[in-house]
């Protein structure tokens, strides 16, 4: 029988940040910067023991173009070595994050702990760095003042958001720093994303049905050189 999988180590200067009552992580480690697939361990925090992961690793797409430096819970200053996430860069994040809202094209799972929200063809994400919403959500059924010259439709025909979960990354919407960053089913097991985390739908209903928001889950995602 062969040993299980073991994942490295979380990095010292974004475990050293998790919020104290951080007792789930999804930890996404790379090979490398330009990288586009990627390993995501579930790890939870037990004690004295520490973090140990929860099952086997899940393989997942990242951004066509590797990853960046992202604006989270982590210092927003970037080492020299690594770029800084910027819109339309094609790069996944490299930080530490808080999870938002999961979503779906039908009703709620019962078996779902995060908040949820329904995707409808009113449902859009606007990714317009000049629009006052940019990287918000709106329901064009009560839309304000159209500002946005481009937005992401969250009802999409290839099954991409069928299942979803939202990353807060550049919450304050600072312009042009990236917007819309999800974890959601891959259009293929070798299709790199545009800067999301991307996996095969059974895995990622594996993460949502394991993530309870009582146990405060973090994002962790980073590379081993």
């Amino acid at each position: 029988m062969n040993a299980a999988e073991m994942p490295p180590p979380l990095p010292k200067a974004f475990a050293a940040i998790l919020p104290k009552n951080s007792s789930q992580v999804l930890f996404t480690v790379a090979e490398a910067q330009d990288a586009t697939l990627a390993k995501l361990w579930l790890l939870e925090k037990n004690g004295r023991e520490g973090w140990k992961a929860s099952g086997e690793p899940i393989r997942v797409r990242i951004g066509r173009k590797g990853m960046a430096w992202g604006r989270g819970e982590h210092s927003a200053r970037h080492p020299e070595d690594w770029r800084r996430k910027v819109e339309g860069d094609s790069c996944t994040l490299v930080g530490v994050f808080s999870l938002g809202t999961a979503f779906g094209r039908g009703a709620r799972p019962d078996w779902l702990r995060m908040p949820f929200l329904r995707c409808t063809q009113d449902l859009i994400a606007v990714d317009d760095p000049k629009s006052r919403h940019y990287n918000q959500f709106i329901d064009l059924r009560n839309a304000p003042p159209k500002d946005w010259s481009s937005a992401e439709q969250m009802l999409l025909s290839n099954g991409c958001y069928d299942y979803g979960l939202i990353i807060h990354h550049n919450a304050d919407g600072k312009p042009g720093a990236g917007s819309c960053i999800f974890m959601h089913i891959w259009q293929g097991p070798e299709i790199g994303t545009s800067g999301c985390t991307a996996m095969a739908k059974v895995d990622l209903i594996r993460v949502l049905k394991w993530l309870d928001p009582a146990k405060a889950p973090r994002l962790v995602q980073t590379v081993t050189k």
